[in-house]
């Protein structure tokens, strides 16, 4: 749990307060969860006593061996533990391929196209852009001046219209609305759907070429800003972008100090970084693959607005990170009590994942069903935000926690506990040193 709290936590660097309301929100649901876990289910688990497996469905237990083995995961284990070189490269290779389509992503801000095209209002909307290329979702120019009635600010408005249409990515029809004395906006369809890369280029020559040369310069006006969609989803990418260091710097160094402390190893530490960002990137990839080049518009329905919302890949790399963490844990602690207890590190990664992989994979089962259900619904940003967890979530406790994790801790033997004499101040485990008194166990 203080893994999931510590990458949450992470969302309060992104600069928005939409993620530090999402934060914040998260803190508390996990906190109350643990709380509950720690109160009433011990209460509840109680005051049940045998009748607690009531209701058990028949023939489940046969997956399941003596003393909590999965018999399935078992079965997997043993070649993996066996070829650990060919596993790991065959595990590694397959994410880093999942994940490459990941460098090619562009992220935006959807409006209308983030909705089925069946929509009657996405029929008519269709139609008016046409007719009018940018026109649905023009940039908003909004103008404080001493008076927006005055001869001299249509004088400097028609000489920004002048200027606009000369430039070929900005098009009629070129409105103005008064909103006060004070105040006006001018509406500029933009060359483009609004939100691909035409559209981010007349913004930019818009702000950058045309606003200076013009309305920057005219006598009388005050201030001159740029709304409307596009410009919005430009804007989020761009604070987003300068923020995302700060968020992936506090998320990993968390990451990394709490299974420090907790296992006594950085090779522990800096190789479930490594781990859980190859999910992480797979996941990236997959969505990319999926929506944003529409490779998967006739599987899950749906018609792609080449993009990925722009709110989604930090949204996930958290989520994801949480849970990874959380896998990572349950698992990297059987493994260290049984090493501390007298095996060797190949018989307790053996008996480590035997014992967990089923409780792992169950677990990420439900999880795969909830969030399959997401991309069930008719907006494009909810297929994202479902089907990336969805497949990131299986990957994860199947590829990497099943196959990479093992395979790669069987190639570094005791490597994986080293720890710098520095840091022998850390809290040690109770069954630590018993490896070093007991045989090994068989």
């Amino acid at each position: 749990m203080p893994g999931k709290v510590g990458t949450v936590a992470g969302l309060f660097f992104a600069g928005s307060g939409v993620f530090r309301g999402i934060a914040a929100g998260t803190i508390l649901v996990v906190a109350t969860s643990v709380v509950g876990s720690v109160t009433v289910l011990p209460a509840l688990l109680s005051k049940l006593g045998e009748r607690i497996e009531s209701g058990r469905v028949p023939g489940l237990h046969r997956l399941v061996g003596g003393g909590g083995e999965s018999r399935f995961w078992s079965a997997v284990l043993v070649p993996v533990l066996r070829r650990p070189v060919v596993a790991t490269v065959a595990a590694a290779g397959t994410l880093v391929v999942l994940a490459l389509p990941a460098l090619r992503m562009h992220t935006i801000q959807p409006g209308f196209d983030d909705y089925p095209k069946s929509l009657p209002i996405l029929v008519a909307y269709e139609h008016v852009q046409q007719a009018f290329p940018g026109g649905p979702a023009p940039a908003q120019v909004a103008v404080r001046a001493d008076d927006v009635r005055s001869a001299a600010f249509e004088r400097s408005v028609d000489g920004f219209r002048a200027a606009a249409l000369a430039t070929g990515k900005l098009h009629q029809p070129i409105t103005v609305r008064e909103l006060s004395d004070n105040v006006a906006v001018i509406s500029v369809p933009l060359a483009g759907s609004g939100d691909d890369r035409a559209s981010e280029s007349a913004l930019r020559t818009l702000r950058t070429r045309v606003i200076p040369a013009t309305l920057a310069r005219a006598p009388g006006i005050q201030t001159v800003a740029v709304g409307g969609n596009t410009a919005a989803s430009t804007d989020f990418n761009r604070t987003l972008g300068s923020h995302l260091p700060f968020v992936f710097a506090f998320v990993l160094g968390f990451a990394f100090v709490l299974l420090l402390i907790t296992f006594r190893s950085v090779v522990i530490a800096l190789k479930a970084i490594v781990l859980n960002l190859l999910s992480v990137g797979a996941a990236y990839g997959f969505l990319v693959a999926t929506f944003q080049w529409g490779w998967g518009e006739r599987i899950f329905g749906f018609q792609s607005n080449h993009g990925i919302t722009a709110w989604i890949p930090l949204f996930l790399f958290v989520v994801l990170f949480g849970l990874s963490m959380d896998y990572h844990v349950f698992i990297i602690s059987r493994i260290r009590e049984a090493f501390d207890r007298g095996m060797t590190t190949e018989q307790a990664v053996s008996h480590g994942i035997r014992t967990t992989a089923g409780v792992v994979t169950s677990a990420a089962m439900v999880m795969v069903a909830v969030f399959s259900i997401f991309g069930s619904l008719g907006q494009v940003s909810m297929k994202e935000i479902g089907i990336g967890l969805a497949v990131a979530v299986l990957l994860d406790a199947t590829v990497v926690r099943a196959v990479l994790l093992p395979a790669s801790m069987k190639l570094l033997g005791d490597w994986n506990w080293w720890l710098p004499k520095r840091l022998e101040w850390l809290p040690r485990s109770p069954f630590e040193g018993a490896h070093e008194q007991a045989p090994a166990a068989a």
